[in-house]
């Protein structure tokens, strides 16, 4: 599925959840001038783990510490974030992973 063939807001979140696919993150992150690495797409699926655990998408505290706990020490830190994400990690992450965007979020 290509960027054209999904719903979006005026934003660029994914207006429906299972639209989105690996794919679908490469072209996402293009737009935001991040290319995927191994510990971009961990943290992406990370936060669609979250997100399925708590019906919500990750706020920067929230997703650290359930990085931690997921065992994902050498992503669980604002800073890591900030070096893959930078900018917004919170908003980026969930934007690329297909979520909505975090209550928190400007």
């Amino acid at each position: 599925m290509a960027l054209t063939d999904v719903t979006r807001d005026s934003e660029g979140f994914l207006c429906k959840l299972d639209q989105w696919t690996s794919e679908l993150a490469i072209e996402l992150a293009r737009e935001e001038n991040i290319q995927l690495t191994e510990s971009h797409t961990i943290a992406i699926h990370a936060a669609r783990s979250f997100h399925q655990q708590f019906e919500t998408s990750p706020s920067m505290r929230a997703f650290i510490k359930f990085l931690k706990r997921e065992g994902h020490d050498e992503l669980a830190s604002s800073i890591a974030l900030l070096k893959l994400f930078p900018g917004s990690p919170a908003k980026y992450i969930s934007k690329i992973a297909g979520l909505p965007k975090p209550e928190n979020c400007l």
